[in-house]
């Protein structure tokens, strides 16, 4: 068990040392949300928030970290995928490494990513005018929420980006990450979309992780959004992590 753990955190170490250095990677995770979060507050803060007579900046915060962090798991599958077609994978299999070691320390580095480009935001937002009417103490429950969100997601990212067409698939995969960004309760109050689409737009995980989140920074109900982001992780890691863990090997193997 030790020697797994030390392992899988070598390979995080590794990836994280990469990733920065690797285009999509630096693109999707913090380049994309710094500018998404300062077109928005610019452009449809003062609109949105006459609407509806909120400060839309405590949406936008949350909404472009969730999204961020979805979208730079798309960044990092393309990277995986590359890892694959160069061969990197399979001269890792043969090697006497826990066969494991891989894919969790590839789950721990996007959980690091994750929390610094969650950082990054909400210092973003802070600037731009964000305040944390709890207090300052429930910044790491906002911090916390993505990580919790990320380890699911980021296995069916992994459970295609190791395959052939991953490329293609964790691509389209991204727009529609993209589109969930416009059909969120972050974008504007659940209660503005249509009546048919509303329950799809309250349950849709990127909801469950903004309402969390938007809790721990203006008050309102915690559990409930939390305990449905983290059912949405652990449902997700459930349903690709077999899938993950055979297209992994099968990849190496090949």
């Amino acid at each position: 068990m030790k020697t797994l753990i030390d392992q899988s955190f070598v390979e995080t170490g590794r990836l994280l040392r990469r990733w920065p250095r690797e285009q999509e990677v630096l693109t999707s995770t913090l380049i994309l949300p710094v500018l998404l979060l300062l077109m928005y507050q610019l452009v449809l803060n003062k609109f949105l928030s006459a609407s509806t007579g909120v400060d839309a900046i405590y949406g936008f915060v949350p909404m472009i970290a969730v999204t961020g962090a979805m979208y730079g798991a798309m960044g990092t599958g393309l990277s995986l995928y590359a890892e694959r077609e160069s061969g990197l994978l399979r001269r890792f299999w043969v090697l006497p490494v826990h066969r494991s070691a891989g894919l969790i320390g590839r789950l721990i580095a996007e959980c690091g990513r994750t929390l610094i480009a969650t950082v990054i935001v909400v210092a973003l937002g802070v600037a731009l005018g964000l305040r944390f009417q709890q207090g300052w103490s429930d910044a790491l429950g906002v911090l916390a929420v993505p990580v919790l969100l990320i380890p699911g997601f980021a296995t069916m990212v992994i459970s295609v980006g190791v395959t052939k067409a991953g490329n293609k698939v964790v691509q389209l995969f991204s727009a529609v990450v993209l589109l969930g960004m416009f059909f969120n309760s972050g974008f504007v109050p659940v209660e503005n979309y249509p009546g048919w689409l509303q329950p799809l737009v309250r349950i849709q995980p990127m909801s469950c992780a903004i309402e969390a989140m938007r809790g721990f920074i203006v008050g309102g109900p915690i559990a409930t959004p939390l305990l449905q982001t983290i059912a949405w992780s652990a449902g997700l890691a459930a349903v690709f992590g077999a899938l993950a863990v055979r297209g992994y090997r099968r990849a190496a193997e090949s």
